[in-house]
């Protein structure tokens, strides 16, 4: 496998050598930072072009203010000694209790860039686990890295009679993307002047996040991404085995990769991963699930395929009576049973009582009731375009699962898309699109023709949250910042918890759900950052 590898001046890796593992992979760990440097380091990483080592020499260790350039002069020798130490320690503690969840005390940042939009899914699937990925919103993807655009090349494809076409295939695609972002950044200028009191700065970022969110379904799920990670070693772990019973080339050689590193930081979390009795039969295992699952599954198909969709399939009739119960239970003193004996006994009116008092005064939608809205769940099945699922996984939390990408499910077509006559243009580039993956899912399989599906085309996933986990996702996702795509994926939501499941009650405290229309998705959020850094 090949990655761009990024140049550095021998002062500058002297410095690095410090601070992280490697100056040659796309995987490496932070050492001997402090935790509010790593933070702030991976807070700028989602919103910048470039790397993490680049970015903590041009913003970090070039910021006279930030004491980064006396640090990075007066470390030992070896940087690793302190991780050693600590390391030695940690086993003495390990062997003594042998308790897996000692394996949650003890954590590690990763830098993982140069992955695809299939293998970042890969790394954010775990629960216990922080991360941040580079968004399509604030980087437009038509700079090349190295001598393409920024795309990943599989190996199963590498090594196929597919190999040349798909370099064309991709490099057509970026080039249309990169056209049209520039005619959307153009269009949006001059339907948009920039206002009186709003600076250049806000103005050029609210543009260029229009301009980006508009054609992002042109991006294959190829697109190269960055992802920071914080995570425990009993995190890392399950993620590694995991990664292992994947099959997916990109994902296993990623894998390896972050062992090595995590080795370098954390190695006496990761004694097991690669153990043939533990973390290699642990892997297997999911394997073999996998593989038995999908024979059984093999024979099914659709009767239809109608697009986006949101359907709640599943939800308790009583859920806002158990909730008036749930929310009695922390201030009395009587047993469950008994509290849901009482609710039954009780007027609509008394029960909407309780459940105002649950939900008390909200100054803002970060106020969300107690666990007593956990008593009862929602199940969503739900059909939108990739892009607007990439933001919406990001709820992990809750019970998510999503089928393969493919491109038999539709795709969405912006209207400012067609209102600048370029609908034929993002027909055709989709046309191609289904034919490849068609070719490449006959050859090499649905997992591997996955790469070349556009996040414009529709995937399915379910969604079961509890209505406290609800008040989130559809508050947050229904803000007039957020996509359009998401947006309707939240209204949908929160129309079916007040009409298909009659839950009113519920339906009327979740009081900060936006439905208003916006030209300018994020001009009000640009100014409140400008507002906050002035501030500052």
């Amino acid at each position: 496998m090949s990655y761009h590898q990024e140049d550095f001046t021998a002062e500058e890796q002297v410095v690095l050598s410090r601070f992280f593992t490697n100056l040659d992979l796309p995987v490496f760990g932070l050492i001997n930072l402090p935790e509010v440097v790593k933070g702030a380091l991976f807070a700028r990483y989602s919103r910048s072009a470039k790397s993490l080592r680049r970015l903590f020499l041009d913003e970090f260790v070039a910021d006279p203010e930030s004491g980064m350039d006396a640090m990075s002069r007066g470390l030992d020798d070896d940087p690793l000694v302190a991780t050693r130490k600590a390391e030695q320690l940690y086993q003495r503690v390990f062997f003594d209790y042998g308790d897996d969840s000692v394996a949650q005390l003890g954590g590690a940042h990763l830098a993982c860039e140069q992955a695809s939009n299939l293998l970042t899914k890969v790394l954010e699937w775990g629960r216990l686990a922080a991360y941040l990925e580079q968004s399509t919103r604030y980087i437009r993807y038509d700079a090349r890295l190295g001598d393409r655009y920024r795309y990943y090349v599989p190996p199963e494809i590498a090594d196929s009679a597919h190999a040349d076409r798909y370099l064309t295939h991709m490099e057509r695609v970026f080039d249309t993307y990169s056209n049209m972002v520039a005619g959307m950044m153009a269009h949006f200028e001059q339907m948009h002047p920039r206002g009186e009191d709003d600076s250049a700065m806000v103005w050029n970022a609210t543009i260029r996040a229009k301009a980006c969110d508009t054609v992002r379904g042109m991006l294959p799920v190829s697109t190269l991404s960055n992802v920071g990670i914080y995570g425990t070693g009993q995190a890392y772990e399950m993620s590694l085995v995991r990664m292992r019973a994947n099959p997916l080339r990109e994902v296993q050689d990623y894998g390896q990769m972050m062992l090595g590193e995590l080795r370098k930081i954390i190695p006496s979390f990761l004694t097991r991963v690669d153990l043939e009795e533990r973390g290699v039969r642990w892997s297997r295992y999911l394997q073999d699930v996998r593989s038995d699952l999908e024979q059984r599954a093999a024979g099914l198909r659709s009767a239809s395929d109608d697009g986006p969709s949101v359907t709640l399939v599943d939800w308790d009739p009583e859920a806002e009576l158990k909730i008036a119960a749930a929310a009695l239970y922390a201030v009395s003193e009587l047993p469950d049973a008994e509290l849901l004996r009482i609710a039954r006994s009780m007027t609509q009116s008394e029960r909407a009582e309780i459940i105002a008092s649950l939900v008390g005064d909200r100054a803002n939608r970060r106020h969300r009731p107690g666990r007593a809205m956990e008593r009862t769940t929602y199940r969503f099945d739900v059909t939108c375009d990739i892009g607007a699922f990439r933001d919406l996984q990001r709820h992990r939390l809750m019970t998510l699962e999503w089928q393969r990408y493919t491109t038999r499910l539709g795709y969405d077509l912006p209207a400012e898309v067609e209102e600048l006559d370029l609908a034929s243009e993002w027909h055709r580039l989709m046309a191609q699109s289904l034919t490849f993956y068609e070719e490449l899912r006959s050859d090499l399989g649905a997992d591997v023709a996955q790469y070349v599906v556009p996040f414009a085309f529709n995937v399915r996933f379910v969604m079961e949250m509890n209505p406290r986990q609800a008040f989130h996702l559809i508050e947050l996702r229904s803000q007039a910042a957020g996509h359009p795509a998401y947006r309707r994926v939240a209204h949908e939501m929160h129309r079916a918890i007040d009409e298909v499941a009659g839950h009113h009650l519920i339906a009327e405290a979740m009081s900060y759900v936006d439905y208003s229309d916006v030209d300018l998705e994020r001009l009000e959020s640009e100014r409140k950052a400008e507002l906050r850094r002035s501030s500052a």
